[in-house]
């Protein structure tokens, strides 16, 4: 919709909009009153300063707290930086675990799962 002379921001129009903001209509429904888009009412309200509403979207002040990743037992009990973090089973699934063993020095896993872990081109090309 191409702005014209009718939808110039005069004074009356100024203050019918501050009066729509004051009520509570949604941007939408001023500009559909005023007879301009949302962009321009999003516009002049921020450039003439009115106070900011909140989101229709966020209706609660209670915090929203982020979901927790459920850990397994052995994982959030007994994991520590000396045992294997390779995961064995579906994370998904109740007996998810680590393996556990005792790992080789510098690196997460133990000697059997560094094996799997680490390989290079040329072990494999060998093989």
């Amino acid at each position: 919709m191409a702005e014209s002379a009718v939808s110039a921001w005069t004074d009356d129009r100024l203050e019918q909009l501050k009066q729509l903001w004051a009520d509570g209509l949604s941007i939408t429904q001023i500009g559909n009153e005023l007879g301009v888009s949302r962009n321009a009412v999003v516009g002049k309200v921020h450039r003439m300063g009115l106070p900011k509403r909140q989101s229709p979207i966020v209706r609660s002040d209670k915090p929203v707290e982020p979901k927790k990743r459920k850990l397994s037992p052995l994982a959030a009990q007994e994991w520590d930086r000396n045992k294997c973090s390779w995961p064995i089973g579906d994370p998904k699934s109740p007996d998810f675990k680590f393996c556990g063993e005792r790992v080789e020095p510098g690196r997460p896993y133990c000697t059997t799962h560094c094996a799997v872990a680490y390989t290079n081109m040329r072990n494999t090309a060998a093989a």
